[in-house]
């Protein structure tokens, strides 16, 4: 990995519930192709020799392990569902050393954050083995490692999101909607990795079909659909896809160059 290039790797393309679903035994769930297994949803950015992740899925532990995560220097925070944070305890193995790992997110997920992970951010100082983390509020880009982050203010029923861009690389999910306001923001995309929940309509995500009309209007390049549900079988399903648009998967990885 270059200074000039950016790495993104699919840690989960998986819904909350990940697929296998429990106690379900519908095909999907009983396929044996690796890209039907799915963990919660997340990623990691690498750049500069920096590792930046986009939330802290359920199954963050495990992502880590597979991936080889040796160091987390940043983490990007969409919401605060339950399946993107739930895997924050998990960071304190990469604070061992006194390093604290600043985190980012909006007004809201990060006042959520300290409240519901009280004892992350006591200040009381025998508080035990707890990640160190300092919050940082975002609603506008970002100097981080050298490279501008820019927060994307998504829709996600009728709460609201964050999806980010760096480079030429967006992120965006969870999210029902894309304000008009933000699509500024996406301009010259050309990876999108966007919500895609399944083929039938869903309150607060996008299905496929809507996904793939976000990824037109927004025109990048090459765009992957994440956040999948067990409605989904990678392998029968990928044949039905306009070209440049693809199934995201677990362990997936890709490089691209920084614009000039």
């Amino acid at each position: 990995m270059s200074a000039g290039s950016l790495t993104l790797t699919i840690l989960g393309s998986g819904t909350s519930t990940g697929v296998p679903v429990l106690g379900c035994r519908c095909a999907v769930c009983r396929s044996e192709a690796a890209e039907n297994r799915r963990t919660r949803c997340s990623a990691l950015l690498s750049w500069s020799g920096y590792n930046v992740l986009i939330d802290t899925a359920t199954d963050f532990r495990q992502q880590a392990l597979r991936e080889g995560i040796e160091r987390v220097d940043a983490v990007l925070f969409s919401h605060t569902h339950a399946d993107h944070v739930h895997g924050i305890d998990d960071l304190r193995t990469f604070t061992l050393k006194g390093e604290t790992i600043p985190v980012y997110g909006s007004a809201e997920a990060m006042a959520t954050l300290q409240r519901v992970f009280a004892y992350i951010f006591t200040d009381e100082p025998e508080a035990g083995f707890r990640p160190r983390l300092s919050l940082n509020v975002v609603d506008e880009p970002f100097p981080l490692f050298g490279r501008p982050v820019v927060p994307v203010p998504l829709r996600h029923g009728h709460a609201a999101a964050l999806g980010y861009r760096v480079g030429s690389l967006a992120y965006l999910t969870d999210c029902s909607a894309v304000p008009e306001a933000s699509l500024p923001l996406l301009d010259g995309v050309e990876l999108l990795v966007i919500d895609a929940l399944r083929f039938t309509p869903h309150a607060t995500h996008f299905n496929v079909v809507e996904a793939i009309a976000m990824a037109r209007r927004i025109g990048a390049r090459r765009t992957l659909l994440t956040h999948l549900s067990h409605e989904v079988d990678h392998h029968r399903h990928a044949t039905g896809l306009p070209e440049g648009v693809e199934f995201a998967y677990d362990g997936q990885t890709i490089t691209l160059p920084f614009p000039d």
